[in-house]
């Protein structure tokens, strides 16, 4: 059995915040590295990349910063933790993110956004590659997705 399994669900909120939080800092530190580097130079940079890097990141930023709030708030409430169990639990929903490409194309997902974002920074080349297969990616997961919710 694996060490998740003897975990209770609140045990594993705590670590997903905890995750959360490392990732928060690991984010902080990539914008140190990326700016005692020099990436980023806007006369390097096209407006695509310009955009498209800060939208991911700050995006990625606010999203973490939300996720961990509305995981404090869901410790809080004995309610609302026990109806996001149950969610997580469901076998549809488990289907459904399995059949759309499970935690592989999740971590998929994770790594070309960041890939994006270097990439973004420093070489307009490997960022329209990185830009088309982040995008080919993201279409795959939801339509396989939304085929398999529909049946």
């Amino acid at each position: 059995m694996k060490k998740s399994e003897h975990l209770s669900y609140t045990e594993k909120i705590k670590w997903r915040i905890r995750l959360l939080w490392i990732l928060l800092i690991a984010m902080l530190v990539y914008m140190v590295i990326i700016g005692e580097t020099g990436g980023g130079d806007s006369r390097i940079m096209t407006k695509l990349a310009n955009i498209v890097s800060r939208v991911i990141f700050f995006g990625g930023f606010i999203y973490v910063i939300y996720r961990i709030v509305s995981l404090k708030n869901l410790l809080k409430n004995r309610l609302l933790l026990k109806e996001q169990m149950r969610l997580e639990q469901d076998e549809r929903n488990q289907y459904l993110h399995d059949k759309s490409g499970g935690i592989v194309v999740d971590l998929l997902l994770i790594v070309q956004l960041f890939v994006t974002v270097t990439t973004a920074l420093y070489n307009m080349t490997a960022f329209h590659v990185s830009v088309a297969l982040l995008a080919v990616t993201i279409l795959l997961k939801s339509t396989f997705y939304f085929i398999y919710s529909h049946r």
